[in-house]
């Protein structure tokens, strides 16, 4: 929750917005185990939440998402689309700001610990020194830490695909942001997400979570995955309205999984002790906490602990670590 606060924050101090609020649903088979873990996590953080079955989802939606007899869907108030250019642009304008020197296209290679504090260094032959080093670095985490520390995090890189479908002519003010249409996500075989339109007027993102693994600097540039179950999913989804023969546009991108698709926020240890952070493995949900897990990284680095927050489920050492030194 804090970190739709922290997102206000940040555009009250840039001057524009980045974060559209939506409804957010989430659909499936009454007996999935993921809804009924939903269920539990809202009631346990006293989230308010409707449960709804067929024709109680096509009222609240007003007949703009049909479901099986056996599936319901998890309604609440919190999501939201977030445009990923402009915040970017946001993140770092607001750096700037504050002091932050912004080095594109620098490649780092390596990181060194000596007696002054940190080292790192990039391909182009720069070295930076600092008291303090956080390594965010997405697909290239486990190459990176592993050359530098010998650790190999369970971090695959995966390419993955957006794709978007074309709301048929009449019909393109129904899905569009501020409608009252939501983000949403289903879990069945397949495990599709996708928002209302917001970036490409007539277009609905519609895609699955998930991928092939790849080498980050050796991407295939697929076509993609489960496309003839996500095709099936848009027909009986939106009764119709939304064309499914083939998306009109598709973008790749990677994610940085993890085992148990949970984030990776720890020190690094080791001879870097407390001087070197790990942000990474956030297996294609991290965007949206990006504001948090910035403030979580400060802290760590800075303080050497966070304030109000336990990290110990995203730690290094949940999983069976082996260092290769």
């Amino acid at each position: 929750m804090e970190s739709y606060k922290l997102w206000q924050e940040a555009q009250a101090q840039v001057g524009y917005q980045v974060y559209f609020k939506a409804h957010h649903l989430d659909l499936g088979p009454s007996d999935h185990p993921i809804m009924r873990s939903l269920v539990h996590y809202c009631r346990n953080l006293a989230i308010p939440f409707q449960l709804l079955r067929g024709g109680q989802l096509a009222d609240k939606f007003s007949g703009r998402i049909d479901i099986p007899d056996d599936w319901v869907g998890l309604s609440n108030q919190h999501g939201g689309v977030i445009k990923p250019t402009k915040a970017v642009a946001m993140f770092q304008t607001l750096a700037y700001k504050n002091g932050a020197v912004l080095k594109d296209n620098a490649e780092v290679v390596d990181i060194k610990k000596d007696e002054e504090g940190v080292v790192v260094f990039t391909a182009g032959g720069e070295k930076f020194r600092g008291k303090k080093c956080v390594v965010t670095v997405g697909a290239w985490a486990k190459r990176l830490v592993k050359s530098v520390s010998g650790v190999e995090l369970p971090i695959q890189p995966v390419e993955t695909h957006v794709s978007y479908w074309r709301i048929k002519e009449g019909h393109e003010g129904k899905f569009a942001i501020g409608s009252g249409f939501p983000t949403f996500a289903s879990f069945d075989k397949v495990y599709v997400y996708g928002t209302p339109t917001l970036e490409f007027p007539g277009l609905i993102k519609v895609a699955v979570h998930g991928g092939n693994p790849c080498d980050p600097d050796r991407r295939p540039w697929g076509p993609g995955v489960m496309m003839d179950a996500l095709r099936e999913w848009v027909e009986g989804r939106f009764k119709g309205m939304v064309d499914s023969s083939e998306p009109v546009m598709k973008q790749s991108c990677m994610y940085s999984m993890t085992p148990d698709e949970d984030f990776v926020i720890d020190f690094l240890g080791g001879e870097f002790g407390k001087d070197v952070v790990i942000g990474g493995g956030f297996s294609g949900h991290g965007f949206k906490m990006a504001p948090v897990i910035g403030r979580i990284l400060t802290e760590l680095a800075v303080d050497g602990e966070t304030k109000g927050v336990d990290v110990k489920y995203f730690s290094v050492g949940r999983f069976a670590i082996i260092s290769k030194i």
